[in-house]
Parts: C-alpha cells; sequence; structure tokens
C-alpha cells in the first residue's frame, strides 16, 4: 500500500475530481438498522440523521456499534463499501472467555467458516478503552467465565464477520463496536452523535 493509506487516497482523489460533497461520520448505537426506511418498531439512521440525499457507505449490523460513514457521493460510496478495496475497518469484540495463544494466531492466519477462509486479521489482547460508552442494555455475564477485549483489523465485510470469526475460534463476541474504516475515526462522537466532513 505504500505511505498513503487506501482512505487517504480515495479520499484524495474525490477531492481531486470535485466528487465529493459530504461525508459523514456517526457513531451508530447498539440496535439501531444501517438504513434510512422504516422496518418494524426497529429504530433506523432516519431517527438520528435528518441530512437529505446521504447514504450510507457499507453497513454495520443491527446489534453492533460505532463507526459508520455516510455520503451522497455515490462513487464515494462504493470505494468506501466495495470489498475489492479491501479498506481495513478497526473493531473492539468484547469475547466470552479468555482467547489463548492458538485461537489468536488463528485469527490472524485465517479462520475457517461457511463461506470460506476468511483473510488474516490483525488482532490482539487489549483492555476495555476508558472513553467506552456503557451499552444500553449492558451484556449479558455469566458470573464463572471472564471476559476479554480484542481489537481485531479486517480487510473485508462478510455479513456478521468478526462475530463469526470469534465464534469459529472458541470465543463469541459480546459486544462488538467499529471505530475506524480506513483513515475515518470515531475520536470522541458519542452514540447517535454525527459530524460532517
Amino acid at each position: 500500500m505504500g505511505a498513503e493509506s487506501a482512505g487517504r487516497r480515495i479520499c484524495r482523489q474525490q477531492l481531486a475530481s470535485n466528487d465529493m460533497r459530504r461525508l459523514l461520520i456517526f457513531n451508530k448505537p447498539f440496535q439501531v438498522l444501517s438504513q434510512f426506511s422504516a422496518s418494524g418498531n426497529k429504530s433506523t439512521l432516519a431517527d438520528y440523521i435528518d441530512i437529505p440525499a446521504v447514504y450510507p457507505a457499507g453497513r454495520l449490523d443491527f446489534d453492533s456499534e460505532g463507526l459508520m460513514l455516510l455520503t451522497d457521493d455515490g462513487a464515494l460510496q462504493a470505494k468506501i463499501s466495495n470489498p475489492r478495496y479491501r479498506l481495513a475497518k478497526t473493531y473492539l469484540a468484547q469475547v466470552e472467555g479468555i482467547p489463548d495463544r492458538q485461537a489468536l494466531l488463528a485469527l490472524q492466519v485465517g479462520v475457517k467458516l461457511k463461506d470460506g477462509l476468511t483473510r488474516p486479521a490483525k488482532v490482539e489482547l487489549t483492555d476495555e478503552p476508558e472513553w467506552l460508552w456503557p451499552r444500553d442494555p449492558p451484556i449479558r455475564v455469566r458470573q464463572k467465565i471472564p471476559t476479554q477485549w480484542l481489537r481485531l483489523e479486517i480487510c473485508e465485510g462478510r455479513n456478521r464477520q468478526v462475530r463469526r470469526m470469534t465464534a469459529a475460534v472458541g470465543y463469541p463476541t459480546l459486544r462488538l463496536v467499529r471505530i475506524v474504516v480506513g483513515d475515518w475515526r470515531l475520536d470522541g462522537l458519542a452514540p447517535g452523535e454525527y459530524r460532517s466532513l
């Protein structure tokens, strides 16, 4: 990739062509759909964002939290969300149990899922960040089983991929927060808040 990251290169290309009009960074709360259209009584992006003609550049599961990007630029939207660009995404995952060395190695080299082998991930044990907001409702904790936070970086976006990866190595994800996409970061946004770039 060289000195310039994929996210910065995509952003620079869009600025150079004067195509980028609006880009939002949004902190999606837990149990909010990554869409504007209504679906039963579930919360959607429309409950938080009232800017017309912006659309999600990629998705984040209903039960996951954190960074989403939205734009009114179709070309930029495609470049952020299309897996062929391999834009790195970083997550904090709270898992049940303390992953051993073998489990971490499996995540690093690739995990066999029903839809094939995952690309290698960067993964490390980490502490819960001081800045992380409490989840409402909180996770269910089993009294005799500890939990551990992982920091994972992946360059693909299969459906529920991080959850399936940690489950495949024996450590189910209890809470999942996306904190980085390319060069874009949450950087202090509270759940439900967004900022415009």
